[in-house]
């Protein structure tokens, strides 16, 4: 297909001054250079701590001015010279973790955060700052992921909406696949009943592990038993370290494989880390992907008697992207509303702030919230 000519200005959400509102604007829209493509967006997720990040709350460190939002959905609207097998209209999943060439340590979430080394807040400043806000935006050619649009679309009926949600699948995808879950395991998921533990407990389940899912609200964890079945369990978070740890073993019918831990920052003195520790079998592992900044007890005796595996884990790689997006095609993962979560809100740019309350208020697993041009 021939590329027709880019438009010269599009509009899109800038943030001017950190931490300070966003506005509508028009911008240039970027050219094609070598190592990138330019994506027309169709439809991007709203995570549910946006707000938090773009007023200042959560201190993600990014410079201005910039365009907000991370991954998305969009079609291929121009490519670099060095481009060899992406085609002009094709659909497509650009992700928002960009990587230096030169020293893949260097990280950072364009439109969103930028790093905490040199060299990464170089490549945020320097080259890729800007996300998904806008009507086209300029990624490099290695966060652009095909779709198999006959099949996701044409078959299997999903609407763009759907295909946004994919990043959060990703998230627990990621830390599920670096501790090597297996068909077969019992892999605890905690807490579960946020956005990316309920997406981590349909990833296990899709990866073919028998899941106990832990929150603290009994109507939240039926319904994830409701939407994935008999395969999930649940135990309900009581901060009794003794009753949970039973509670834990009891549910799997013996001690547990695996934990995928992905607390929110609140959950810092909780007490289900030692829990699931306490539940593991010898040899177990843990990966640990929540956001709690402070410092967490571990039953470090435990750990060396047991043989425990600790892992941390920030976000995924490439090879981890086109295995869900296999899994989805393959129609083993269901996402989006057909996943069981609920669209709660498709809003233009223009209705930005109304977009990220919405989000804001939905931080539950069974909710999403999508932006479009």
């Amino acid at each position: 297909m021939a590329s027709n000519p880019l438009p010269k200005t599009q509009s899109a959400l800038v943030q001017t001054t950190y931490a300070q509102p966003l506005e509508i604007k028009s911008i240039p829209v970027p050219d094609a250079i070598p190592g990138s493509a330019v994506i027309k967006i169709l439809s991007t997720p709203v995570v549910s701590y946006a707000k938090e990040v773009y007023n200042g709350t959560r201190k993600y460190p990014y410079v201005t001015p910039i365009v907000p939002g991370s991954s998305a959905v969009g079609r291929v609207a121009a490519l670099g010279p060095d481009s060899t097998s992406l085609k002009i209209g094709q659909l497509v999943h650009i992700d928002c973790t960009i990587h230096s060439r030169d020293n893949p340590d260097d990280i950072i979430l364009c439109g969103l955060a930028g790093g905490f080394t040199e060299g990464s807040q170089k490549l945020m400043k320097d080259v890729w700052r800007d996300g998904t806000w806008a009507e086209y935006t300029r990624v490099p050619l290695e966060v652009v992921f095909p779709l198999n649009e006959e099949k996701l679309v044409g078959e299997l009926g999903y609407k763009m909406s759907d295909l946004a949600t994919l990043t959060r699948y990703l998230v627990p995808y990621g830390g599920l696949k670096d501790i090597g879950v297996q068909v077969g395991e019992t892999v605890v998921v905690a807490p579960s009943t946020g956005g990316f533990g309920g997406a981590g407990v349909a990833c296990a389940v899709a990866m073919g592990a028998s899941v106990i899912a832990m929150g603290r609200t009994e109507s939240k964890l039926k319904a994830l038993v409701d939407t994935f079945g008999a395969r999930v369990k649940t135990v309900k978070i009581t901060e009794n370290v003794e009753h949970d740890s039973k509670a834990l073993t009891e549910a799997a019918g013996g001690p547990i494989d695996a934990v995928l831990e992905i607390s929110p920052s609140e959950a810092a003195k909780s007490t289900l880390i030692k829990s699931c520790i306490n539940a593991l079998k010898r040899r177990g592992r843990v990966s640990f992907m929540g956001g709690i900044h402070e410092d967490v007890p571990i039953p470090i005796f435990l750990v060396m008697q047991k043989d425990l595996v600790l892992k941390g884990k920030w976000m995924y790689g490439r090879d981890e992207i086109l295995a869900l997006i296999k899994l989805v095609e393959a129609g083993m993962l269901k996402i989006g509303e057909k996943g069981g979560i609920g669209l709660k809100g498709e809003y233009g740019f223009v209705e930005w702030e109304e977009a990220l309350d919405v989000a804001f208020e939905n931080s539950r697993w069974d909710a999403f919230v999508v932006m479009r041009p």
